[in-house]
């Protein structure tokens, strides 16, 4: 694997973390909420920073550090917890339509990974990009804030509210 996709200690990165067949899951609030919450609770107790970030429907983009230096251990909990957490949100959730459905996605894609793993929620790459620039990273930055805009979500950045560019945003950022 090509070291542009790797973690290092002590580095600031663009991270995507992408649900696996790219299920739209995070179209229902309940969902992008918990994901809110799980960073939040990253920033107060794991050391994470949060520069930029969007929650689109399938995936989520970040400009982070960590104050320790190894953003790869946070972003490991931080997928581990909330898959569990999403999951469990999934089955207890009566009247989300796509409960069966949704279920179903996250055991094919478990298939085959390991006998303990009855569900797969995120895809196993984060696909780092080490941010050693500052046009690099501006260019980073807008990515993040108009991929809503571009995916015809809303009109201005700031409109989306699981956003960095949203002024009322409930995300913690550094």
């Amino acid at each position: 694997m090509s070291e542009k996709y790797r973690f290092f200690k002590g580095g600031l990165f663009f991270v995507t973390m992408t649900v696996v067949g790219w299920v739209d899951v995070f179209s229902r609030r309940r969902y992008a909420d918990e994901i809110i919450k799980n960073l939040n609770y990253c920033i107060d107790h794991k050391g994470l920073q949060v520069y930029e970030f969007v929650i689109m429907t399938n995936h989520i983009h970040m400009i982070c550090a960590a104050e320790d230096g190894d953003v790869s251990k946070v972003i490991k909990d931080f997928k581990s917890f909330t898959a569990k957490e999403i999951i469990r949100l999934i089955q207890e959730n009566k009247r989300e339509s796509r409960r069966e459905w949704l279920l179903y996605m996250f055991r094919y894609f478990a298939k085959g990974t390991s006998p303990k793993c009855e569900f797969q929620f995120w895809q196993h790459r984060n696909h780092p990009v080490s941010l050693e620039s500052n046009h690099f990273i501006r260019q980073k930055s807008n990515y993040i804030l108009y991929n809503p805009v571009k995916a015809g979500i809303v009109a201005e950045p700031h409109h989306y509210i699981y956003s960095s560019a949203n002024p009322d945003t409930k995300l913690k950022l550094s």
